[in-house]
């Protein structure tokens, strides 16, 4: 299994910024952020295939959250700017080894290795 440690997380007043950061072990076939909030169910934030960088995200943080990746590094990021109250969550790291269709790729259930998480609160 992959090892993951998540950081970077905090509190910012709405339409702030913040980066979260993930070191880990190895690379595998694809990484991704998830995010629960509370009472909710986690739900898939963004996702990159480290063979070529392709990236995914939800309807939900397109043109506001950017996922990328430093191979020299180990080192997965989530920038995440014009931040709203309801980005609220704990957010997680996830890794498969294994290959998966784009449109799986946010799906929890694909995911065998996470973080412990990271707390992001915005406030209004």
């Amino acid at each position: 299994q992959v090892q993951l440690q998540e950081s970077g997380g905090g509190s910012v007043q709405s339409g702030g910024s913040l980066r979260l950061s993930c070191a880990h072990s190895q690379y595998t076939y694809i990484m991704a952020w998830f995010r629960q909030a509370p009472g909710k169910e986690r739900e898939g934030v963004a996702a990159i295939y480290d063979m070529d960088g392709h990236t995914i995200y939800a309807d939900s943080v397109k043109g506001r959250f950017t996922i990328s990746r430093d191979r020299a590094k180990n080192a997965l990021y989530l920038q995440m700017n014009s931040l709203e109250p309801e980005d609220t969550a704990i957010y997680y790291c996830a890794a498969r080894a294994s290959e998966i269709a784009q449109w799986q790729a946010l799906e929890r259930s694909r995911y065998s290795s996470w973080g412990q998480g990271t707390q992001v609160t915005v406030s209004s």
